[in-house]
């Protein structure tokens, strides 16, 4: 045979073969994909029957994002959300450590649109909002059937303009008018009580928080600490890996985390602290969750303090932030976290070691009273 016949077969064959691969490709997707093919392209098609039928012209954008969004909202997971480009921003400037709003943190609880936890210094705690207190309208729209990222996009804004959010306590109705500034987020602050105990308060988990608590930590230890109360209290959690470099100083050699996917894949991380050097409390009530739970539950279970206060938020999940083409991402839920003895806490929360209840007419701070009867028992 000629090189140019050779050549014309081997043309023919690699045709053939592409022809009968796409095949093979098409057959697979049809009948072992068959729902999620079909799925598509409903889709698809539902989108251009809009497009071309609607009484007025829509966006293919917005049709989009809409897909996309209520695509993520499926899920049924309130922290799986679709970021637009607006949100995406926000959410890395959050990310850093400041952002412009009225300073609460959000979640979802038995479907309700729930405040875990004020932020220190910022118009929302200024104003008296609570953790646990329920948002029912956010500028007069109710927020019944608003996923969790409308109803923080809503919230948030330029500094200096206002928006009022209708809360619920209890029986108490109540409209809320804030005016919104620029949240700057310092997480660590810390003090020397009495008797050498120290006091170091973290209000969230940011970028900077395990730098800015080993700084904290190493400042009240030359300055003679004997005991620490950790405070975690109405802290909504953040960063993963700002938990573990906090955990690292105050929990044993061992795990402190466990991160589990969806194939069951584990990736643990441990500390390498040869032993506890003082005696721990750590505060916890509703309003800490997420990486805050990582710590405290980490604590809890290796016996390295003692928890003191109410039972956590329960949100025991990871999310990672995938990034689309377009600027936009989606922020997912990929795996659960475990604590050192394999509990999950996720919508369970964590029972502290000594409940310590704030009554209703309480004069000082009873749980860090208690907390700091603990430590100097500890001490003696």
């Amino acid at each position: 045979m000629s090189d140019r016949r050779k050549l014309i077969a081997g043309a023919i064959g690699l045709v053939v073969a592409t022809f009968l691969l796409t095949c093979g490709g098409l057959y697979y997707l049809l009948h072992v994909w068959t729902n999620d093919a079909r799925g598509t392209i409903k889709l698809i098609r539902v989108v251009q029957l809009i497009k071309a039928n609607y009484v007025e012209d829509v966006s293919i954008d917005d049709l989009m994002a809409g897909a996309l969004k209520g695509a993520v909202n499926a899920i049924g997971d309130p922290h799986s959300i679709y970021l637009d480009s607006k949100m995406l921003k926000e959410f890395m400037i959050e990310a850093e450590g400041s952002f412009g709003g009225v300073g609460i943190v959000l979640g979802v609880k038995d479907k309700v649109l729930t405040v875990i936890s004020p932020i220190e210094g910022t118009p929302g705690e200024q104003a008296g909002i609570k953790s646990g207190d329920q948002i029912t309208k956010v500028n007069g729209q109710d927020t019944k059937d608003m996923a969790l990222d409308e109803a923080v996009n809503k919230i948030r804004g330029v500094v200096g303009t206002q928006v009022t959010l209708t809360i619920a306590r209890g029986q108490e109705v109540k409209d809320y008018c804030l005016t919104r500034s620029n949240i700057q987020i310092k997480t660590v602050s810390g003090k020397m009580l009495k008797d050498n105990i120290a006091y170091i308060r973290l209000s969230a988990f940011n970028e900077n928080t395990g730098n800015d608590f080993i700084r904290q930590y190493n400042e009240l230890d030359q300055a003679g600490m004997k005991g620490i109360i950790l405070d975690l209290r109405d802290n909504p959690g953040g960063i993963l890996q700002e938990s573990i470099k906090v955990a690292s100083l105050l929990v044993p050699k061992g795990p402190i985390v466990s991160v589990v996917d969806r194939a069951g894949e584990r990736d643990t991380s441990y500390s390498t602290l040869d032993k506890v050097k003082y005696p721990l409390v750590v505060l916890v009530n509703g309003g800490s969750a997420s990486a805050s739970e990582i710590v405290a539950g980490a604590v809890q279970d290796t016996k390295a303090g003692i928890l003191v206060g109410t039972k956590t938020y329960g949100k025991g999940s990871v999310q990672t932030i995938k990034n689309l083409f377009d600027g936009t991402a989606i922020k997912l839920t990929i795996a659960k976290y475990l604590t050192p003895s394999d509990r999950s806490i996720n919508g369970i929360g964590i029972e502290p070691d000594v409940k310590v209840e704030i009554p209703e007419n309480a004069m000082g701070d009873v749980q860090l009273e208690k907390a700091t009867e603990i430590l100097k028992s500890k001490l003696q």
